[in-house]
């Protein structure tokens, strides 16, 4: 049984590893789940990617947002907002509070994240194992200008609220993940890496979700070490984002929105092979200067066949490397 690890974000890692399950239904995948945007709201833990990821394969995800629950209701969040309880720009809804209720029960009776992770996936049953990236807290904060600090003034937002209230209008001087330096690998992930047969990066954000798993110590270090081969997905198509606004998070570390920056961004040092779109051809030559096996393919995930060719695609790349 082919083993594959998948270092994942949020929207864009959840709905390839929907394409993945679908071109390999035997392979044994271990998913790496990103807990930089993990946030503190109304009391609860809330943990965002891995939320999308459990219920994107469970089948439970509102599709069209690509996050959140179908069919979902906000009275609480309405009732919340009438006793003048905010954030109001972070939508809860009422199925999803259930989760974070749970998660945040046991967390305070003492089980880490990754138990409670595996507890909440037991109902779902997204058929891949979901490890959290670690069972410390880590929450990522982004650094913006002040602008009622004075001239030159800065100030750090946590990710959420820059990424959702503020939509990233304000241009980001840095990405700081609070706690990944202090934080240890949750249990099993470093296991996983050193098993894997094929080591995937989706087309998630490579800053603040794949960026951020590899931030915390041991596992870009393992990654690296790894016997297995390495392919990375571009999610920067024909000089923009497909989704998102990865762009200005990209700028904050000095990497311009290019299939062939965010390939030289990962370097040779992680990455075997890169992926990237039809449209940007012209980069592949470029990428393979660089020390990194490049093939330009269809990578837009309109449905789940489109996103299985693309999953198949890497695969294929993996073991060209490994030959």
């Amino acid at each position: 049984m082919q083993r594959i690890v998948v270092l994942a974000g949020g929207i864009g890692g959840a709905r390839f590893l929907r394409g993945l399950k679908s071109a390999v239904p035997d392979a044994e995948i271990t998913v790496i789940g990103n807990t930089g945007d993990d946030i503190h709201l109304f009391g609860l833990k809330v943990c965002p990617d891995l939320d999308t990821v459990m219920y994107t394969l469970g089948g439970g995800i509102h599709e069209e947002q690509g996050w959140g629950r179908a069919g979902e209701s906000f009275a609480v969040k309405e009732e919340l907002a009438a006793y003048g309880v905010g954030p109001e720009w972070f939508g809860l809804g009422d199925r999803d509070f259930a989760t974070h209720i749970v998660r945040t029960q046991m967390l305070g009776a003492g089980y880490p994240l990754s138990a409670v992770t595996e507890a909440l996936c037991d109902r779902w049953q997204p058929g891949v194992r979901l490890l959290p990236m670690s069972d410390d807290r880590v929450e990522t904060h982004v650094l913006i200008d002040d602008p009622d600090g004075g001239e030159g003034a800065r100030k750090a937002v946590h990710f959420q609220e820059y990424w959702v209230r503020m939509r990233a209008s304000a241009d980001a001087h840095a990405i700081v993940p609070v706690g990944a330096e202090q934080a240890k690998p949750a249990p099993g992930v470093l296991e996983a890496i050193a098993a894997a047969d094929v080591i995937l990066f989706p087309p998630s954000n490579p800053v603040v979700s794949i960026g951020t798993i590899l931030g915390v110590p041991g596992i870009r270090e393992a990654v690296a070490d790894a016997t297995a081969p390495v392919v990375g997905l571009s999610p920067i198509v024909g000089g923009a984002p497909v989704r998102g606004m990865a762009d200005k998070v990209l700028a904050a570390v000095g990497v311009d929105s290019t299939a062939d920056a965010v390939a030289r961004h990962y370097g040779p040092g992680l990455l075997d092979g890169w992926l990237v779109d039809t449209v940007d051809a012209a980069a592949v030559g470029g990428v393979e200067d660089a020390g990194i096996r490049c093939r330009a393919v269809p990578l837009m995930m309109t449905d789940v066949e489109a996103t299985a060719a693309m999953a198949r695609e890497a695969l294929a790349l993996a073991e060209e490397v490994r030959r």
